[in-house]
């Protein structure tokens, strides 16, 4: 007798669960992205019974945080990511999942270390990104952040850079 196929793992974000939108197999979510559910008060008792019922909620490994903090880093969207999004990242990676997020920082670099990951309701990421940072102020570009600007003062924002990161995987995950 054959095994039923093991269902798809899928890590939801804030807007997935707020889309309304069903999924399949395995559901997972942070404790932060139900915080941020609270406080964006979207907690309805919908949302509340779909949690109950179809959502584990978990919690990263160390391990897991510091490998996603640390190619943040070398992307440039360390910056430009949350705790809760490196959180979901961490777990995504911990649990071999799917990501669900329509936040494009959270795909880009999803992309880059090869994590699958699926979009919500926005057409998701076009290309990989290595993002530098500008000073609002002098108009310098810089290589590693800094806060505030080593030269004037000012403050940094993030930008693009003419170089693109190689691409590990495709939307869904599959090597190219």
């Amino acid at each position: 007798m054959s095994q039923p196929p093991n269902p798809v793992r899928r890590v939801l974000d804030t807007s997935a669960l707020m889309s309304g939108r069903p999924f399949e197999g395995e559901l997972f979510t942070t404790e932060d992205v139900l915080r941020e559910l609270r406080k964006q008060e979207a907690m309805t008792p919908q949302l509340e019974a779909f949690l109950a019922v179809k959502v584990r909620v978990v919690s990263a490994s160390r391990g897991a945080l510091a490998a996603i903090r640390k190619r943040a880093e070398v992307t440039g969207d360390a910056h430009r990511l949350s705790p809760t999004d490196e959180g979901l990242l961490a777990v995504a990676s911990d649990l071999h999942a799917t990501l669900v997020t329509d936040d494009y920082s959270i795909q880009n670099l999803a992309a880059v270390i090869g994590l699958a990951y699926e979009s919500v309701l926005e057409p998701g990421i076009r290309e990989v990104v290595r993002w530098r940072y500008r000073c609002t102020g002098c108009g310098r570009r810089f290589e590693d952040w800094a806060e505030p600007c080593p030269v004037c003062g000012a403050e940094l924002r993030t930008t693009r850079s003419t170089g693109r990161l190689p691409r590990q995987a495709d939307r869904s995950g599959s090597p190219k």
